[in-house]
């Protein structure tokens, strides 16, 4: 019974997986017929394009859930530098494409993808492969490698106009190192080294300048910078507990600009209301649960790292847009896994979920199993 459990997965883990995919098609749907036929003059165009990325990201998902771990492990250096190729290829006359000042994208066979979100997934695979060669409490020494390659995805992500996504690899990156075993001092030294770099580098664009200043209330101008997040609040408080019905809300219309991608929670909590914004909540606890559970039940430590960062990078990811929508934390510009608008990190997150199921066949049954797994994480 044992073997059959490990073979086959973590059942609830895929079924979660399957909601949050279907939940988020059917709330797109909703949420961007509007500006599909603004746009294209189809209000499909962007579901369309979504189920299309969804086909792909199962297939990666289910390749993913059956390679040997082993056999990705070994080919860790391979993706690592194809990664680091990848996200140069922005910066390339005729693949680069340019959005808003941005170069965060390139374009091949039709598409666009955005290397920034590989980049996350490659990182943290890296790392789990890197540390699972070390002990549980890593040296000094032990850190140079990893945290140079955070630091060179970072300024790659940084150099596309992508400074958000640039302070999400480099807190990924740490937070694995701390998973690993790191001294909580020696990471919290780097991380007040690093703080004024970060600070500085803030102020070298102005929308990032009037985000931050509008978040602390310095400057409220609601038809400039405070735009989105005002009428972020009012699709929210719109909503009230049951919200105004699927297809019915108005920030969608115009209100919020950024509604299909970075403010789709504010448009979920419009039309189903408070209950609808709990119920995506209760959704990412349970995966949260999930994968830290086989984070600290997973005997190999390169399968314990991997299913730590995974769900680190989905949940806090997830964290941070709702946090935006009501207004917690300044705009980012993060998108809601499974939800927002966007091929690469609906990609990007259903090949690292197929990795979480493959974590999942490895892990012994936490009831009945007559011992405790160890824990290689540090939770």
């Amino acid at each position: 019974m044992e073997r059959v459990q490990k073979d086959r997965g973590d059942f609830v883990l895929v079924l979660l997986v399957i909601v949050l995919t279907g939940t988020g098609l059917a709330l797109l749907f909703s949420v961007s017929s509007s500006f599909s036929s603004r746009t294209w003059q189809d209000p499909l165009f962007l579901v369309r394009r979504q189920l299309i990325w969804v086909g792909v990201g199962a297939v990666a998902a289910f390749v993913a859930s059956l390679t040997p771990l082993a056999w990705l492990r070994a080919r860790m250096p391979v993706l690592l530098l194809a990664c680091l190729l990848l996200m140069l290829l922005p910066f390339v006359p005729g693949l680069g494409v340019e959005q808003l000042g941005a170069r965060r994208w390139f374009g091949l066979f039709g598409l666009t993808f955005q290397p920034a979100e590989a980049a996350k997934a490659v990182l943290v695979l890296y790392l789990a492969s890197y540390f699972g060669h070390r002990g549980e409490t890593p040296l000094m020494a032990d850190l140079v490698p990893p945290l140079v390659v955070t630091l060179v995805f970072a300024a790659l992500v940084y150099a596309q106009n992508d400074y958000s996504s640039a302070v999400f690899v480099a807190v990924l990156g740490l937070a694995m190192c701390f998973a690993a075993g790191a001294r909580a001092l020696t990471l919290a030294a780097l991380s007040l080294f690093a703080l004024p770099l970060g600070f500085l580098l803030l102020f070298t664009r102005e929308h990032r300048v009037a985000r931050l200043l509008t978040f602390l209330g310095i400057s409220a101008d609601p038809a400039g910078s405070a735009w989105q997040i005002v009428n972020s609040h009012a699709a929210l408080v719109a909503g009230g507990f049951w919200g105004t019905g699927l297809g019915r809300g108005t920030a969608r219309l115009g209100a919020l600009p950024e509604a299909h991608s970075d403010f789709i929670f504010s448009v979920i909590g419009e039309e189903t209301g408070l209950a609808g914004t709990l119920f995506v909540l209760a959704l990412f606890a349970v995966f949260a649960w999930r994968g830290f559970s086989l984070a600290a039940k997973a005997d190999d430590r390169f399968a314990s790292l991997a299913a730590y960062g995974i769900t680190l990078s989905v949940v806090l990811q997830a964290v941070l847009n709702m946090a935006v929508a009501v207004g917690l934390v300044p705009t980012t510009g993060v998108t809601l896994p499974f939800f927002s608008a966007g091929g690469s990190s609906l990609l990007a997150t259903l090949a690292l979920c197929g990795v979480l199921v493959n974590v999942s066949r490895s892990v012994h049954p936490p009831v009945g199993a007559g011992r405790r797994a160890g824990r290689p994480v540090h939770v």
